[in-house]
């Protein structure tokens, strides 16, 4: 069975628990919506969340990312005991979305524990029905400068983007040599 996309304005579909394809989505738009749906009492998962843009010149956001990361390393914070900064697309994207929530509240936490991300698909959402929030996507124009988070990842830590390609294809394979043999199985 294949999975659908259902393309939502703002409102989701009515189901429990949403799965957001975040391919092509600008992550303060996608963030907003999420996290008014997970103070709804929506279950959220985002899937792809390494293909989400956040818009601007390459060089502007990965500046202002490395220099966030940097202020806290100092002679003093030599073991950067302060704020811990997300690196990994997940994490960002995860600690955008804890940023619209107020979570301070109970209402608040109880929503970031309903909203989980993931980088890629995992199996158990492959054949489940994606979202996709027009509302959210990046209005692609001639010119229009944006990064995705998974190329800023790959320029803030590059041995672990590397670990996680190479791991992601091999992966790939595997489940491509499945299909195969299951196909053939099947045919016989």
């Amino acid at each position: 069975m294949s999975s659908r996309v259902i393309v939502v304005e703002r409102n989701p579909p009515e189901l429990n628990e949403v799965v957001v394809d975040a391919t092509n989505h600008v992550v303060g738009r996608l963030a907003s919506i999420v996290a008014k749906w997970a103070l709804e009492g929506r279950r959220v998962v985002i899937v792809n969340a390494e293909k989400a843009v956040i818009t601007g010149d390459f060089n502007m956001v990965l500046n202002w990312y490395k220099t966030r990361i940097s202020e806290w390393l100092t002679h003093y914070n030599p073991e950067k005991a302060g704020p811990k900064i997300p690196r990994k697309p997940d994490r960002i994207l995860r600690r955008v979305i804890r940023g619209m929530l107020p979570r301070k509240e109970p209402r608040g936490r109880q929503a970031y524990k309903r909203i989980r991300v993931f980088m890629g698909v995992p199996p158990q959402y492959m054949s489940v029905d994606k979202v996709v929030i027009k509302g959210a996507l990046l209005s692609v124009r001639p010119g229009a400068k944006y990064v995705t988070l998974e190329e800023l990842w790959s320029h803030i830590e590059p041995k672990q983007y590397e670990a996680w390609r190479k791991a992601k294809e091999a992966w790939e394979t595997r489940m491509a040599k499945l299909k195969k043999a299951e196909s053939k199985g099947g045919n016989a």
